[in-house]
């Protein structure tokens, strides 16, 4: 049975972040993994209002698009964030869908204990704030006991980042950023072949 790699982008565009996601996700599809794609673009994902229906009940309040994720991350044994840089941090949309997990963990505090992950993150300025994108994203993971993977040191210390100039054809030339998403996708498969739950 092939492990499942799930693939989030929290971009609502259908831009650069989608393309290096996907991009990630068919070179680990080539190493043998399954792998699914969910994204926020053309989604209703709203926001965690911290209500505690969720702590009551062991589910969301809030019957939106999120509901269907639920089920991915579950199922999922690795999880790659890929999120835009928007103003030095991970998008509204990218935020949004970590809080909500909230639901998850309320439901099972251990369903996301042991699952590895990555992160992807553009800025649409060389230093435009992606390290602390990338920062957030990882600690999501580590808060909920997962195993956090970058690229490792010489250019991909927390994972891939991407210079997109703004523009779809920024990102599919950014060199540097292609080579730091296959040092991490290389190393995030090595986690899940030697640390992901069969």
């Amino acid at each position: 049975m092939k492990l499942m790699i799930l693939g989030i982008c929290g971009s609502p565009r259908d831009q650069a972040t989608e393309h290096v996601l996907n991009e990630a996700l068919r070179m680990l599809t080539e190493k043998g993994f399954e792998t699914r794609f969910w994204t926020v673009r053309g989604k209703w994902v709203d926001f965690c209002a911290h209500c505690d229906y969720c702590l009551r009940n062991k589910e969301c309040v809030v019957q939106d698009d999120v509901q269907e994720l639920y089920t991915l991350l579950t199922e999922a044994k690795g999880i790659i964030f890929a999120s835009p840089v928007y103003n030095g941090g991970v998008s509204a949309q990218t935020k949004a869908l970590m809080d909500r997990t909230r639901a998850l963990v309320a439901a099972d505090k251990n369903v996301f204990k042991g699952k590895i992950g990555m992160g992807i993150v553009v800025g649409g300025d060389r230093n435009g704030g992606q390290e602390f994108a990338l920062m957030q994203i990882h600690t999501f993971y580590i808060i909920n006991g997962m195993i956090p993977v970058g690229g490792g040191f010489f250019g991909a210390n927390l994972g891939a980042t991407f210079w997109s100039k703004d523009t779809l054809e920024g990102v599919k030339a950014d060199e540097e950023g292609f080579r730091s998403l296959r040092k991490t996708v290389k190393r995030f498969a090595d986690y899940m072949e030697k640390y992901a739950e069969k």
